[in-house]
């Protein structure tokens, strides 16, 4: 049995259905003044990149303090909006089963997510889904733009080795950034990213969502 699973959460655990770019767009105009026309590929990619790619769209070159304010305006639009996500949203099927079952078997669990932590724990706050994460655990988008380097952070972080961990995640790039520690990966196709992109990135496994609650924890033990 893993010790740890790493969890992502946008497309793996929730669905904003449109709300996260609002809130982006958003805090993207309050911090430069510009409306966002465009934005930068957001798919496993962490927010700091997202920003500053985004702004490079508009012309923009920004720095470590844009994105402190772009992270800051992005938090308070999530608060402010906490009832908005709640109904337009929602979290995937399976989630909230999954994460009951790898608890009641004594598994840690934790978020690697390219969301800073605020906006992260807001999001799975917001549909129930936060009481078994372990945040201190965890790395997010402001403490590094790789994704590879979130999961070395979070070994790090909760003193367990790659041998004892599982992420599981819906893009490549969650795929990547696991392999590059040696973590075993849990793959769902609930994202952009289907069954056989995810096969063709490494995924040990893939699963098309997290309903099968027995298969997923028998996966997250190794018996499959």
């Amino acid at each position: 049995m893993a010790r740890l699973v790493l969890w992502d959460i946008d497309h793996t655990l929730i669905d904003t259905r449109g709300v996260g770019r609002e809130l982006s767009a958003e805090a993207f105009e309050r911090t430069t003044s510009r409306p966002m026309r465009e934005q930068a590929k957001i798919d496993g990619i962490t927010e700091p990149v997202i920003f500053r790619e985004t702004a490079k769209i508009h012309g923009l070159t920004t720095d470590r303090a844009d994105f402190e304010r772009f992270a800051a305006a992005l938090t308070e639009g999530h608060l402010q909006r906490a009832a908005d996500l709640r109904e337009r949203g929602h979290a995937l099927s399976g989630a909230a089963a999954a994460l009951d079952a790898l608890a009641s078997v004594g598994v840690l669990q934790t978020v690697v997510s390219g969301n800073i932590r605020p906006v992260a724990e807001i999001k799975l706050q917001v549909f129930g889904l936060d009481q078994h994460i372990l945040w201190d655990l965890g790395a997010y988008g402001e403490d590094h733009d790789i994704r590879a380097e979130l999961v070395r952070l979070s070994l790090q972080r909760a003193n367990v080795t790659a041998a004892d961990t599982v992420l599981v995640g819906d893009t490549p790039a969650d795929v990547e950034g696991a392999h590059t520690n040696d973590v075993r990966v849990i793959a769902v196709a609930s994202g952009r990213s289907d069954e056989t992109v995810l096969r063709e990135a490494g995924a040990e496994t893939v699963l098309p969502d997290l309903r099968d609650t027995h298969l997923f924890t028998k996966l997250v033990r190794g018996d499959e």
